[in-house]
């Protein structure tokens, strides 16, 4: 059992600390890479960045999201999740802060770092809502999906008036401010956390039976925890593709650059309230795979019709919206409603992001390539159609009923199935 798993009963100043210091670390989980695509053309003349460099630049944030996803849950266990969130925040910062320093290694530096602490944010907040707020998965994992999707938008909407009121320094440095109010939250909730008695009573049950064995366990080998992962990689991919190129998917089919644009924003903005609703309704039910399948119809409708009747655009952006805005928050609450323990929530985030958002990372690469190679949209847009296939037949397979088990876990006790259906999904 890890140390973050023996203080699942927080006294209630500490729980709201807590909550405040969730809703602080989710609003910078974003900003730091939304925030510096509007900028490109400063940082392109201002650096001397060929084409190839801009191109890296937009990827590695995506990139980091996945390397660095796997090293959170490791870290969390030697150190403990606070103080792990607490160096990624301070890694935030540092980042931001490298990326105004005129010199091109600062810049790409920054961004890995950023990127780096946005990633083991993304990991471990999972594990704080499981550990901290067991009863409320739900509600703050939606809460967490609204915020991040908000604070996003909000940092590329205000990126060029930034740049325009102060220069692309000031567009960049402003997210420092965040991360810092957020880190002074987070400092005396890892300075607890290094203190806390390692003598506290656990969780009994299936619960910390689990968490007794997460650690010895291998998610690797056990295969709803590839369900899990496949289809979060999957909406990321989705997701990425349709943020990097629906503009010129619009603008080849007729609209002006400047309407191609603001239909990313429409897809962003229809899926923030979707961010807080989805996971609240998933966690009330026993069975997510009605959800999984409106997922499904959704975004078979949206790029179907992309291709068939481009001349509706705008009823298509907005329906992707729905579709991309509703799978990813599931993907993400199904993280903590398939698993048991904090620790096994943490090990299967950092899993499941690892290889979602490298898979994400290169989705918008090789749409463009293929692009390229057949001077149009419909196969990259058939494509994607096919990708719903796997995406659905996974997301169908990880919202059954039930919770990972670590495969050790499961040779130790061969009469009870990985998943077991018996135990309810408790959060509510």
């Amino acid at each position: 059992m890890t140390k973050d798993e023996m203080r699942t009963h927080l006294p209630r100043a500490t729980a709201v600390w807590s909550l405040i210091g969730l809703v602080l670390l989710t609003i910078n989980l974003r900003a730091a890479i939304t925030g510096i695509a509007p900028v490109l053309g400063d940082l392109r003349d201002v650096f001397g960045l060929s084409g190839a460099e801009v191109g890296v630049l937009t990827t590695l944030p995506v990139l980091c999201l996945g390397v660095f996803a796997s090293v959170a849950p490791m870290v969390a266990r030697l150190l403990g999740t606070e103080i792990a969130i607490a160096g990624s925040l301070i890694m935030i910062t540092l980042g931001i802060l490298l990326r105004v320093i005129e010199s091109p290694v600062s810049l790409f530096v920054g961004t890995v770092l950023a990127g780096a602490g946005i990633a083991m944010g993304n990991v471990l907040m999972p594990a704080v809502i499981k550990r901290a707020f067991p009863t409320r998965v739900g509600s703050l994992t939606g809460l967490a999906m609204m915020l991040m999707a908000a604070s996003g938008a909000v940092a590329a909407g205000l990126a060029v008036p930034l740049d325009e009121a102060g220069g692309w320094r000031l567009a960049l440095a402003v997210w420092a401010v965040p991360s810092v109010i957020a880190l002074l939250v987070w400092g005396p909730l890892a300075v607890r956390g290094r203190r806390a008695p390692a003598t506290s009573s656990g969780p009994s049950g299936p619960s910390a039976s689990s968490a007794r064995t997460s650690a010895s366990g291998s998610l690797l080998r056990s295969p709803v925890a590839w369900y899990v992962a496949v289809f979060m990689g999957l909406a990321s991919l989705m997701f990425y593709v349709l943020m990097s190129w629906l503009p010129e998917i619009m603008r080849d089919a007729g609209y002006a650059p400047a309407a191609a644009g603001m239909m990313v924003s429409v897809m962003m903005i229809a899926g923030i309230p979707l961010g807080f609703l989805v996971p609240v309704f998933a966690a009330r039910l026993r069975d997510q795979r009605p959800l999984v399948a409106a997922v499904a119809i959704t975004m078979v409708t949206g790029l179907g019709g992309l291709m068939l009747a481009p001349s509706a655009g705008w009823v298509w952006v907005l329906v992707l919206g729905l579709g991309t805005g509703s799978a990813f928050p599931l993907a993400y609450t199904l993280l903590n409603l398939r698993a048991p323990s904090p620790s096994i929530a943490a090990g299967l985030s950092g899993m499941a992001q690892t290889g979602g958002y490298l898979l994400a990372g290169f989705g918008p690469l090789a749409v463009g390539v293929l692009h390229d190679a057949t001077g149009g949209w419909n196969v990259p847009l058939v494509l994607l159609l096919v990708l719903v296939v796997p995406e659905v037949l996974f997301g169908l397979l990880a919202a059954r009923p039930g919770f990972v088990r670590p495969i050790r876990a499961v040779a130790a006790r061969p009469a009870r199935p990985e998943i077991d259906a018996r135990e309810p999904v408790r959060a509510r």
